[in-house]
């Protein structure tokens, strides 16, 4: 697998090891104490690594080409998927997925964004930065969910909402505000994880919940490091240190009561273990959607009211 820059020992290592066991493999001789060295070498490097990344890091890792997007998530976590397509006035955004499925037996309605493996698949989702389109579709199945009683799943993954003059001709801004509007009336409950990227405006469109997470390498922020850099300093190299003053990982979000749980990442992170990563957010969504599903209709959206509210407040 190939790695990010600051992982390039760690593969090298790695790489160094799989060669090692071949050539065991091929000559048939005993090099078991060499292998077991390398490994503990190896397991120690990752701890090293992995414990003290930056924010930046985190950034990176959040982008990886093969970390698992909503679709696979889908995929792992549900059965009987259907997808809906539209927002029954103009398009279907393909970089929003929409649908209902069953979770743990229990039907739920999923919206996420979802990100191309590929530079054809990229273009078609948009790299997963959706249309106001999308943001209205999400809102049509949201109120579809709330006119069946079933709770909403949300995962979020874009660098932020498309910026082109065709959407914001069609109402970008409006789209995703009365998303904002209404999300926080919708009378069932809703879940949103950030699985990847979480930027700006169009992280926010499809992230007012009576939970939010955060997987431990994604980040969530009101703008990317890059814009944030090129504005601040007219320099986007300066991205890195961007990232530090947003205070965008996981960590600084759970510290300042932003978000309200950390999804624990495999080593690495998801992509490097996509099955246990699937099993660490199949817990988190099952236990919550439990707690949940024991709230009525008045106590989840005054909870849900509270919850936003006291984003910001401080003594």
């Amino acid at each position: 697998m190939a790695g990010l820059e600051f992982e390039k020992p760690i593969v090298e290592l790695e790489k160094k090891i799989q060669e090692l066991k071949n050539f065991i493999s091929e000559k048939k001789i005993n090099l078991s104490p060499e292998v077991k060295r390398l490994e503990e070498k190896l397991e120690h490097l990752k701890k090293d690594t992995y414990a003290n990344l930056t924010a930046w890091q985190k950034v990176q890792i959040a982008r990886h080409p093969l970390r698992p997007y909503t679709l696979d998530y889908i995929n792992t976590l549900m059965t009987d998927f259907v997808q809906l397509h539209g927002d029954r006035a103009f398009a279907d955004d393909k970089a929003l997925i929409t649908g209902l499925a069953k979770f743990e037996g229990q039907k739920v309605a999923v919206i996420g964004h979802q990100k191309g493996r590929d530079t054809k698949e990229n273009l078609k989702r948009n790299f997963g930065c959706a249309h106001p389109e999308g943001y209205r579709k999400a809102l049509r199945i949201m109120r579809l969910a709330e006119q069946a009683g079933l709770p909403v799943l949300l995962f979020i993954d874009t660098p932020g909402a498309y910026p082109g003059i065709g959407a914001e001709e069609r109402g970008q801004s409006q789209a995703i505000a009365e998303n904002l509007r209404e999300m926080v009336n919708i009378a069932v409950p809703l879940i949103a994880t950030v699985i990847g990227e979480g930027g700006s405006g169009g992280a926010l469109g499809i992230g007012v919940a009576d939970r939010v997470f955060v997987l431990e390498n994604s980040y969530y922020s009101v703008i990317s490091p890059e814009g944030c850099a090129a504005i601040l300093w007219k320099d986007g190299g300066r991205a890195p240190d961007a990232a530090e003053v947003l205070k965008l990982t996981a960590q600084d979000l759970l510290g300042m009561g932003i978000i309200d749980e950390i999804i624990p990442e495999p080593s690495g992170g998801a992509h490097r273990d996509p099955q246990v990563m699937a099993k660490n957010l199949k817990e988190a969504l099952f236990r919550n959607l439990n707690e949940l599903k024991n709230l009525n209709k008045e106590r989840l959206l005054e909870l849900r009211y509270k919850k936003f509210r006291s984003i910001g407040v401080f003594a």
